[in-house]
């Protein structure tokens, strides 16, 4: 308190030049912050010949704030001798200009480890090998993680903490975090082992024992899952990695199969005309693959013969898929129709004993 009532009381005999100039240079800095963001960003920036594009840079909110903080620091030493600031408060105020400074860079650091940043589109660019964007995104998230903690460090430092017997106080409790945080590192380890392997990416149709949906985000922790009732399911990564997951976007092909079931008494030559009249109509088909056509009398019993119908067709998505399946076994009950061909039903005969 002594040191505040006497800086007022040296406010009031201060010379009202020595104000005049401080506001100025703060208001001066206030001003042209924005101006001074922009040149340095445009001079580091030779490609970018829009404003918009200048003023969306990472580094212009931040370098802005920078000099606007900055600005009012200077005003602070001019006015050091003129209001008899003491040591002590030049040096709280200098060490809070250096903490703002140090979040101002890292923050606008981290920002520019973004998908849609200007420096990771180049290094993707440059890339020799082509990654998916959920991969980039984890490794991004991990480059922020870094700067972040990095930038803490910093800040601790300044403030003149011990850093070693803030290690050492880490020491005694890390038995204790390790053991709270056993799941937390398994799904961190699974989210790696995810990345690395690949088995599904954004947006891909997965399913996994007792449910299936698309990918929606996978995180350090957990893999995002949109259901097909439109639910969120956020699953841990070290469940996902150690599970069997079936990835349906990944299909080239998918399977049609039908078993035919013919009476017994159909004629040899009616077998012969169904088989060719459907291979040929399969034939015909663009998405069917026609070297995967198999039409074959395999079977049969008591209750009839089968004709086996298999096939594979490139209608993978599942809507496509359906409709290309009901035009196949509409052509099929068109041939057996036009060729009078009698489906066989399952039959149970009964003697009753007088």
């Amino acid at each position: 308190m002594e040191q505040f009532t006497n800086f007022i009381e040296n406010i009031k005999a201060l010379q009202i030049i020595d104000i005049v100039i401080a506001v100025g240079i703060i208001l001066i800095f206030r001003i042209f912050a924005s101006t001074i963001a922009y040149i340095i960003i445009r001079m580091f920036k030779f490609k970018a010949k829009k404003a918009k594009d200048i003023k969306e840079s990472a580094f212009f909110k931040p370098l802005r704030l920078f000099f606007i903080i900055l600005g009012v620091y200077l005003a602070l030493l001019f006015l050091q001798k003129p209001l008899n600031i003491t040591e002590e408060i030049m040096e709280i105020t200098t060490v809070i200009f250096k903490i703002i400074s140090v979040i101002a860079f890292s923050v606008g650091l981290a920002k520019s480890f973004t998908l849609n940043s200007t420096l990771v589109k180049k290094i993707r660019k440059e890339a020799k090998r082509e990654y998916d964007d959920a991969t980039i995104e984890f490794c991004l998230k991990i480059v922020r993680v870094l700067i972040y903690i990095i930038a803490a460090i910093i800040v601790l430092t300044i403030l003149k903490i011990d850093l070693t017997g803030l290690i050492a106080g880490l020491g005694v409790g890390g038995i204790i975090v390790t053991l709270a945080a056993q799941d937390t590192a398994k799904n961190l380890f699974g989210g790696f082992v995810i990345f690395i392997d690949k088995p599904f990416a954004v947006g891909d149709w997965i399913q996994m024992d007792s449910f299936e949906g698309t990918i929606e985000d996978i995180t350090f922790r957990t893999t995002r899952i949109r259901t097909f009732e439109n639910s969120l399911l956020n699953v841990p990564n070290s469940i996902i990695s150690n599970a069997s997951v079936i990835n349906w976007s990944k299909m080239e092909s998918r399977r049609y199969k039908v078993n035919l079931r013919i009476e017994l008494n159909t004629p040899v030559e009616k077998l012969k005309i169904l088989k060719t009249r459907v291979e040929e109509m399969l034939y015909k088909r663009e998405n069917i693959l026609d070297d995967s056509t198999i039409v074959r009398f395999d079977s049969m019993d008591e209750n009839g013969i089968n004709m086996l119908v298999y096939t594979y067709t490139n209608s993978v998505g599942y809507s496509n898929y359906l409709e290309e399946v009901e035009e196949i076994n509409y052509k099929i009950m068109k041939i057996i129709e036009e060729e009078q061909i009698k489906i066989a039903h399952d039959t149970t005969n009964i003697y009753v004993k007088n």
